[in-house]
Order: C-alpha cells, then structure tokens, then sequence
C-alpha cells in the first residue's frame, strides 16, 4: 500500500495540525468590539479607483470578495480518458470515468479547481473547507474538523477522489483505493506560487489539460491585473512597506501559531506589497506565537481568519489573548485585517479576487 511521503508530510506537518481544527467560515464576523461585518452586503471600490496609499491606515478591516463565486467556462469540456497520471507520491493512477469526483484537501481548493475547469456538475460531495456557492447543495464526507468519513465517501460511489496529505485518516484514503476507485494525490502546498501547477495536475488528472492550460491562462492574467494595481497603490520604498504577519488563532482551543515562511502566507505578503516579518525573525510554517518573537517582528498589520478572529471575540479578545501584540504598531494601531477562512489561503482560482480584496482592506479600508 501507499505510504504518506515523507517529504509532504514533514513539510507542512505542522500547518496541517492547525490548519485541521478550522472549519467553513461564517458569512460575517466580529472584526472589532462586538461590531459584525457582513460580507453580503458588501459594496466594494475597485482597486483602479483607489489612490496611491502611504500605507499607514488604522484600525480593523475586513477583507470581502467583490463576488464570491468560482469562475469557470460557459460549455463544459468533454474529459480525454483514459487519463494515466504520477502523482505527488509517484503512484501511477489511470483514471477512466470523471462522472463521479470527489476533490477534498483541507483549503477547499481542489473542488473549486475542478469546478472551474468546468467539471462542476460532475462533483458529488464536498470536504467542510468547500464554500463556494452552490457547493452547500452537495453532501459533506468529512466529520470532526476535517477527518474523511470513509463510509459516506464510499457511499456516493465516487469514479475518481483527488486529495493531498492535509486530509486524513490516510487509512481511509487507503480504502477508497482498495475498493477500486482511482485516488489521485496531489501536493498538499499551497501559495501564490504555485497555483498554475496544482492546475495543470488536476486537469491532467481528469484528462482536461487544454481547460487547465486555459484557466491557468486566465488566473495568470487577473493576477497580473490586480498585482498591477497593487503595485501602483502599496508604497514602493521599502521603509515605508507594511510589516505583515499572519496569525492562525482558536481561541476555544487556545491555538495560536504564527504561519512564517513556506507556510503560504509568506507569498500572499509579498503579493500584497508587504513585508514579512515572520520571515525576518527566522520563522518557518507554522509556530506557536511567543511573546518574544511577536515583538521583535513588530508587524504593522496582522492577517488573520475570519472564523479565528471571531473565536476570541474580536479584536479587543486578541489583545488579550496575545498581550505582546498591544507592544506591536499592528497592536497599538489595531491593525488587524480578517478574511474568510476558505477564502484567504485557499491559493487557487479565486486568488486574483482574494489578493485583490485583502489589497483594498489593507492600503483603503474605508473603501
């Protein structure tokens, strides 16, 4: 049988641990003392339209997405099967039929990839991470957090499963196999870099590779859009770039990590003009915040989930949750900037409208 690589599951280990205590993020969120901002009703300022920033806004934001669905083709493709594929653990799996696929990793990304190389229809369940629109239709196959129910995947028979090491038991990945459903496994990093390459692997997968060739086209192009845009309003010196850290907090289960670099979230800082402080203090994936490291990275502004700033009830629960960040500028300014759970590190085709919605939160909150 398979075994979970070695190199996968050291990599990200520690941001899996954490990362599999989230769960789908609410439509809104306490973003400050008790005040809830609804995403909904969210009328958004296009970056186009927003001047030059000095980078030094205060307060709380909330990053909202202009429109939360998931792009994808008008006319579907007809998959190229049999499609014979290596996977990340070097299996080699054929796959035969796509009329049935489960696509399930810890960020939702995989099922809003297949939906948006237009094989939507074909998704017949979902993992807790898969949130956008229309998704909540289809049946849920993880139970606690992010743990897969091996009988409800089975029981929607599925003719192909796509997932990475972020999800588990891997025994029950095992059985899926076992019972003779092609399970094709892919890497289980995600970041602003490598989201053509997940891509292509999963049109590959499911013998699309001109729809994913395609949607790689049009992700690069928007991407290219909004970095311009962000590239035109973020300072460009780099004493006056926003010092940024990402905080992953639980407050229920007093889990509080700093995600550093490799994490992802380094890749989003940089994309948004920012600087990484996590990185400049030495920190890699992700580590329990400690008071030391926090002041000395002395962030202007903290990134962090929806679900988790609500979790210790705002802003003012997360300076007193973490008293060392009230010695941070983020902390003395209140500089905390909040997204979506499922949208904010999810890093696949939603990334140019995400990257574009935490630019707005950050360099024209008021926009």
């Amino acid at each position: 049988m398979s075994q979970l690589p070695r190199r996968a599951s050291a990599a990200l280990a520690s941001l899996v641990v954490v990362l599999g205590l989230a769960a789908c993020a609410p439509a809104s969120a306490t973003s400050s003392g008790g005040e809830s901002v609804d995403c909904s009703a969210a009328v958004a300022t296009p970056l186009s339209e927003i001047a030059e920033s000095s980078g030094d806004a205060t307060g709380p934001a909330t990053a909202c997405l202009v429109d939360s669905d998931v792009p994808a083709p008008q006319v579907a493709p007809e998959p190229e099967l049999p499609a014979t594929v290596t996977d990340v653990q070097g299996t080699t799996v054929t796959v035969t039929d796509t009329s049935r696929i489960l696509a399930l990793d810890v960020s939702g990304t995989l099922a809003s990839t297949v939906y948006s190389l237009g094989l939507g229809d074909s998704l017949v369940g979902r993992d807790v991470a898969t949130s956008f629109p229309g998704s909540d239709e289809l049946p849920l196959v993880t139970g606690s957090g992010h743990d897969l129910n091996g009988e409800a995947i089975l029981g929607l028979a599925p003719t192909v499963l796509l997932t990475d090491s972020s999800v588990g038991p891997w025994d029950t990945v095992l059985q899926v196999r076992d019972a003779g459903i092609p399970v094709v496994v892919v890497t289980p990093e995600r970041s602003m870099d490598n989201v053509g390459d997940l891509t292509m692997a999963i049109a590959t997968a499911l013998g699309v590779p001109e729809a994913g060739e395609a949607l790689v086209d049009e992700v690069d192009r928007r991407l290219d859009e909004v970095q311009d845009q962000i590239d035109r309003i973020a300072p460009a010196a780099a004493d006056d770039k926003v010092r940024m850290i990402f905080l992953y907090v639980r407050g229920a289960a007093n889990v509080y990590y700093v995600f550093g670099e490799g994490s992802g979230a380094d890749s989003l800082i940089t994309r948004l003009g920012g600087i990484d402080v996590a990185a400049e203090v030495g920190i890699a994936n992700a580590r329990p915040i400690t008071a030391e490291s926090l002041v000395a990275a002395a962030p202007d502004l903290v990134l962090v989930m929806t679900k988790g700033l609500a979790s210790v009830n705002g802003v003012d629960g997360l300076l007193e949750a973490v008293p060392a960040l009230a010695q941070t500028p983020a902390g003395a300014d209140r500089r905390i900037v909040d997204m979506a759970d499922s949208e904010i590190l999810g890093f696949g085709p939603r990334s140019p409208a995400v990257l574009e919605a935490l630019a707005r939160a950050i360099y024209a909150p008021a926009s």
